[in-house]
């Protein structure tokens, strides 16, 4: 077993501590943004990091997310720049885990072999895919295992019957949906949340992180009983975009991310 490997593992060794993950989409603004905000994710109390990589067609993915990657495309932000972005993190010492995800056809495009030998080449842990269906996986996870890569898989309140067999198969941890439809911040969570979280984790052996709709502390603590780690994306993308012209400007980035690593320690203070 590889390092970017055991990175993950490990980090879920203490299954008493819940784990924070936050989404930022790569390039957005800027690929120097990126990289400044992830930093200011991890002292802000990330455990892991969730870097989206711009895609024109995000089935998955509400509003928020879909316009940080029109940003983030804009500027020609391409998956070899999200793979160098983590080489540039590793190479400056961050040591969190790091998890990319993107949607099957620009993996297809790079070349399904290459890209899993690029994730351990620049130093990335996992890929989330969430197009890509259990029953047709099999290539992706057999190149990952090659190179030590986690495939996350996805489970959804409508997996149903299926949720042994992902559970089951999952590595690294399941990545549990907490609600139909496309990612974006709720005002309310599902009221059987619960039950489907508990039912997920009875049938995996891997740690659980719960996502999709999560964007305050309150939420945040709601669903930290009934699962190992807790994911937020849009929220966070959200307070990206409000301050999108001071990142963009070099004289006001540092206020910028300051202000969004103060929004996420909030959400990631809840989990404590």
């Amino acid at each position: 077993m590889t390092a970017a490997v055991n990175r993950i593992d490990r980090l879920f060794e203490d299954r008493s501590r819940k784990r924070f993950i936050p989404f930022i989409t790569v390039g957005d603004p800027t690929l120097e943004a990126t990289y400044q905000l992830a930093h200011a994710l991890v002292e802000a109390g990330a455990d892991l990091l969730e870097l989206g990589i711009p895609y024109s067609d995000p089935l998955a993915d509400g509003p928020t997310i879909q316009r940080a990657s029109e940003r983030a495309l804009e500027n020609g932000v391409s998956i070899s720049d999200a793979l160098q972005l983590v080489g540039r993190l590793r190479e400056s010492g961050m040591e969190a885990s790091l998890v990319l995800f993107s949607y099957f056809n620009p993996i297809l495009q790079y070349g399904v072999e290459r890209f899993f030998a690029d994730l351990a080449k620049y130093g990335a842990d996992g890929v989330v895919i969430p197009d890509l269906p259990i029953e047709e996986n099999g290539p992706a996870v057999d190149a990952a295992k090659k190179y030590g890569i986690h495939v996350i898989s996805l489970v959804a309140p409508t997996s149903d019957s299926r949720i042994q067999m992902i559970g089951e198969q999952a590595t690294g941890f399941l990545y549990c949906v907490s609600s139909l439809g496309v990612t974006g911040a709720r005002a309310s969570l599902r009221e059987d949340l619960a039950d489907f979280l508990d039912r997920v984790k009875a049938s995996t052996k891997v740690p659980t992180a719960v996502g999709f709709g999560i964007s305050t502390p309150e939420q945040v603590r709601a669903v930290a009983p009934h699962t190992d780690g807790v994911i937020v994306g849009s929220a966070i993308v959200l307070e990206v975009e409000r301050h999108v012209e001071q990142l963009k400007d070099p004289e006001q980035s540092a206020e910028a991310v300051e202000k969004i690593k103060t929004f996420v320690h909030q959400l990631a203070s809840a989990l404590q």
